[in-house]
């Protein structure tokens, strides 16, 4: 297992192709989905095919940035992901989707936390930056 980073409570490691059922089962709660896909569940062959595909790949390009499983130390439970991906001019940006067992923990800050700090003291990083799906409103509302 490569492991890129560990806080008090979390383990940020490389995907592998063992993390199929983990993404598909966060990527399976409509919750979860709500603002990304409207809580579609994305099928396991893409899961499979192209989203752990993607993420290994990234690690061959990028060795310091890409998106990195979470798992809870204590326990290994898969409680999510995020990622801190190189941006234009020094920048990253950075992202997480986590379990909704995992939600109002503190998992979200502790993990942006640590990756902003590695970004700013060991990557080089001068600016971090995040975005937050918007729901598209819907007809009438």
């Amino acid at each position: 297992m490569h492991i890129f980073l560990e806080t008090g409570r979390l383990t940020l490691r490389r995907f592998t192709e063992d993390d199929v059922d983990n993404l598909f089962d966060l990527n399976s709660d409509p919750e979860v989905m709500r603002y990304i896909t409207g809580g579609r569940s994305t099928p396991r062959e893409e899961v499979r095919d192209e989203i752990i595909a993607f993420h290994l790949d990234f690690y061959g390009r990028c060795d310091q940035f890409g998106t990195w499983a979470a798992e809870a130390r204590s326990t290994g439970d898969f409680l999510g992901w995020f990622h801190f991906r190189p941006g234009p001019r020094r920048s990253a940006d950075l992202g997480y989707r986590l379990r909704r067992a995992a939600w109002n923990l503190g998992y979200a800050t502790e993990g942006s936390r640590a990756l902003i700090h590695k970004g700013f003291t060991d990557l080089g990083v001068q600016r971090v930056y995040a975005h937050a799906w918007r729901p598209t409103p819907r007809p009438g509302a």
